[in-house]
């Protein structure tokens, strides 16, 4: 599976007296495939832009998002979007049963229709740890948990190259947010995806992200090995937000992290 890398990329939008505001300031960061790459830091920092920028949902005023060396801006959006899956923080179920919507988005993309018999079918719901009983119940009766997994599972049938998740755990309790977690963990190693996660939850992130980058104010103020940027915090900018926080599973840190 390629990796996905951001170069430079900037953003800027309107101010409300009309100038431009910047709010991503020449990010770097390169997701590898096969591992977990997290993106923490506090409200207002870029986090949810920049997940729009690497569907194409909107486009850097500069740098370049590469996706195994191609320009995201050089890839059709539809195809774009088969190739770099999104799913978003709040899961959307159509009014159908569970298997008509892992099934929609193959119609809407004009391509064969998932048979749910098919061996690559029933793997990828065991790997979302999703019973095949709940195939013909409607989508919009399961939990929040269980919606998170077949948004999971619809992502992956349509065979990503790399997965972005916005907040994958925002709205769950911590037993189902843990479940989830170890669900993301083994669909990155066992199907080699370049996963990119942006998250509050550094609790989430200390469980799962091989890899860590703490971006404020529209920038990457430190990235590396997840366990070493939480136990030895260098910028004074993420020494601030682990002090005003904390996670009680983290050796040598400090506390239970609620984004501000």
């Amino acid at each position: 599976m390629p990796e996905l890398r951001l170069e430079e990329v900037r953003k800027s939008r309107p101010g409300r007296d009309g100038l431009p505001v910047q709010i991503l300031r020449g990010i770097s960061l390169t997701a590898a495939a096969g591992q977990l790459t997290a993106i923490i830091g506090p409200s207002g920092g870029g986090k949810s832009t920049l997940v729009r920028l690497l569907n194409r949902l909107e486009d850097p005023d500069a740098g370049r998002i590469l996706l195994d060396g191609q320009d995201l801006r050089l890839i059709d959006p539809l195809r774009l979007r088969q190739r770099v899956a999104l799913t978003p923080q709040k899961p959307y179920m159509f009014e159908a049963t569970v298997l008509e919507n892992l099934q929609r988005v193959a119609l809407y993309q004009g391509s064969a229709v998932p048979d749910p018999a098919a061996a690559g079918f029933r793997e990828i719901l065991s790997l979302c740890r999703l019973e095949a009983e709940l195939l013909p119940r409607a989508a919009r009766s399961l939990s929040l948990g269980q919606q998170q997994r077949v948004s999971l599972a619809r992502a992956l049938l349509t065979g990503p190259e790399a997965l972005v998740l916005d907040e994958p755990t925002s709205a769950l309790d911590r037993p189902t947010g843990d479940r989830l977690a170890d669900t993301l963990r083994e669909v990155c190693r066992r199907r080699r995806l370049t996963v990119l996660m942006v998250t509050h939850d550094l609790r989430l992130a200390e469980r799962i992200a091989d890899r860590l980058a703490f971006l404020a104010d529209g920038q990457i103020l430190e990235e590396g090995l997840t366990a070493d940027l939480l136990a030895r915090p260098q910028s004074e900018g993420l020494r601030r937000f682990l002090d005003t926080s904390s996670v009680p599973e983290i050796a040598e840190a400090q506390g239970d992290f609620d984004e501000r």
